[in-house]
């Protein structure tokens, strides 16, 4: 019997999964269980007294569960919510596979520290001289500078023309917790790309450190003498190869871990009609602007630059773009992402072991397009009239910004805090873009992985690869 292709198995798990949520909703339950989680999390006294009061309710949504504590008392647990959210979740049935999920995207975290680190060595050492490895540096980040400046730019063009924060509904404002303890500037993470312990960088997932060590190691495997240098080659080539199997592995069991993860983002979205009527407009301008960037912008280098077939090459990449739709991480669909543009679309490890790890660090077309859109949104729902100048800042910050961002926690509002302190905008409008946030950084990750799998193979043919694509 013939095996069902893999995004089809993927698409199917989506849509199973959507159902699965839409029928098994998230419920914040008052109870014995709920008020001992509140209590092991170390939720002030008072609060804990607070919402005993409402023992034995249950609510559909936080909103809900917070306008029946709102009448209670003046009590101020804003900066608790997510510690009392968790404390109160119930929901069994997601709970039985939403552990599938959990599986899964700790084993893609787990491989991707040693693929990409034994990658970029296996691929700048096979480059050989350093003049190598400069022309396709040079091609790599020219390539990211000019994506993510054509899809900032579509953002800022479709935000001016629908202006969908102009009369938006301010009601959908949220608490955002966690953000100044986790920003820091531009320069500060510019130079934590040299580390000062490359251990502690893997072990807390700092990309941009290990990327700049790896290349730096693989250069100079090619500066020692030959036995040693072909040695350490063979060696990094095998490693990369074992990690290559284990990824292949893991793969397998993708629509089993996306149905985990989407069917628990589902369930858990608070009165998702609701929520999109009232953000409508500003969730279309942004999906209007990723689908532009990605059906149009990028199909066009591809087929005028790179001198491939887009649709080919889509075809090729199914799996890793549908992979980071559902986990809404770069990161962790980077094993799939090498896989499918080596085996589909026959880029060389050359070229993939060093763009790819490199575009999902530092390439976030979608992420920038979706901070430029909001920034501007955050402008018009204050009323702030920003001039020309300014947002010409604001395009420059959101391209800056995106260097580096997957190396910062809460990465997506970190950069939105930047974009808006470089023009003087509240940083707490953030609150309203927060709901629909986790849905539209699924679309804007599938950009993302998109704009780095277009970069591979239009730098692979700029180098003279044939491929099959």
């Amino acid at each position: 019997m013939k095996k069902i292709a893999l995004h089809w198995q993927i698409l199917a798990a989506l849509i199973i999964a959507i159902i699965y949520g839409v029928v098994f909703n998230t419920d914040y339950v008052v109870n014995s269980a709920s008020i001992s989680k509140l209590e092991k999390n170390e939720i002030p006294t008072e609060i804990v007294q607070q919402i005993k009061q409402l023992d034995g309710n249950s609510y559909k949504t936080k909103e809900a569960f917070r306008q029946a504590i709102s009448e209670l008392g003046e009590v101020d647990y804003s900066k608790y919510g997510s510690k009392i959210a968790k404390s109160l979740y119930y929901n069994p049935a997601v709970d039985y596979v939403s552990w599938m999920g959990d599986l899964f995207i700790r084993a893609l975290k787990m491989l991707i520290i040693p693929l990409v680190f034994t990658s970029l060595i296996s691929g700048v050492s096979n480059l050989g001289g350093g003049d190598n490895l400069g022309r396709l540096g040079l091609k790599t980040i020219g390539y990211y500078m000019l994506t993510s400046t054509l899809a900032i730019t579509t953002g800022l063009f479709f935000v001016n023309l629908i202006k969908p924060g102009v009369g938006a509904d301010t009601s959908f404002e949220q608490e955002v917790e966690g953000l100044a303890t986790s920003a820091g500037t531009i320069g500060q993470t510019m130079m934590e790309i040299i580390p000062t312990n490359i251990f502690q960088s893997m072990s807390n997932g700092k990309m941009l450190p290990i990327i700049f060590f790896s290349i730096l190691l693989g250069f100079f495997i090619n500066k020692i003498g030959d036995k040693p240098r072909i040695i350490l080659t063979d060696f990094f080539n095998a490693f990369f190869d074992l990690m290559m199997k284990i990824t292949m592995w893991v793969i397998q069991f993708t629509p089993l871990g996306i149905l985990g993860i989407v069917a628990k983002t589902v369930a858990d979205q608070d009165d998702l009609l609701g929520l999109i009527s009232s953000m409508g407009l500003y969730m279309g301008t942004v999906l209007i602007a990723l689908a532009t960037h990605a059906f149009i912008t990028l199909p066009l280098l591809t087929k005028f630059i790179g001198k491939v077939n887009p649709i080919k090459h889509f075809k090729g990449v199914t799996t890793p773009l549908m992979t980071a739709f559902s986990t809404s991480s770069s990161g962790a669909t980077l094993p799939l992402t090498i896989t499918a543009v080596e085996e589909n679309d026959g880029v060389s490890n050359k070229i993939t072991s060093f763009t790819l790890p490199l575009g999902a660090t530092i390439n976030m077309d979608g992420t920038a397009l979706y901070e430029l859109v909001a920034a501007m949104f955050i402008a018009q729902a204050y009323g702030f009239d920003m001039s020309l100048t300014q947002q010409l800042i604001m395009v420059a910050a959101a391209l800056l910004s995106s260097i580096g961002a997957a190396a910062i926690p809460m990465a997506g509002m970190v950069m939105l805090t930047i974009v808006l302190s470089a023009v003087g905008l509240p940083l707490e409008g953030i609150g309203l873009i927060l709901a629909v946030d986790r849905i539209l950084d699924m679309f804007r990750t599938s950009v993302n992985v998109w704009s780095d799998t277009c970069g591979a193979v239009i730098i692979a043919k700029s180098e003279g690869e044939t491929l099959k694509v």
